[in-house]
């Protein structure tokens, strides 16, 4: 069964797309999905707009890390 979760932004598009390329074969992109999307929220509104993306990007890769 394949869920489809719908990202915030385009920022955060990106951020899940190219996590999801890095981790192929590794981790699904649900857990991909996921990841990124628990780091958006915990991120969001806790650090300044404009590094958002890269903060998210670290954080989300951080954590898919200690996922393999």
């Amino acid at each position: 069964m394949t869920v489809q979760v719908e990202t915030p932004n385009e920022e955060v598009r990106e951020v899940l797309d190219g996590l999801a390329t890095e981790f192929s074969g590794v981790l699904s992109r649900a857990v991909v999905s996921r990841t990124v999307l628990d780091a958006h929220q915990d991120l969001n509104g806790q650090t300044v707009p404009d590094a958002l993306a890269e903060m998210l990007h670290h954080l989300a890769r951080h954590r898919l890390t200690t996922l393999q």
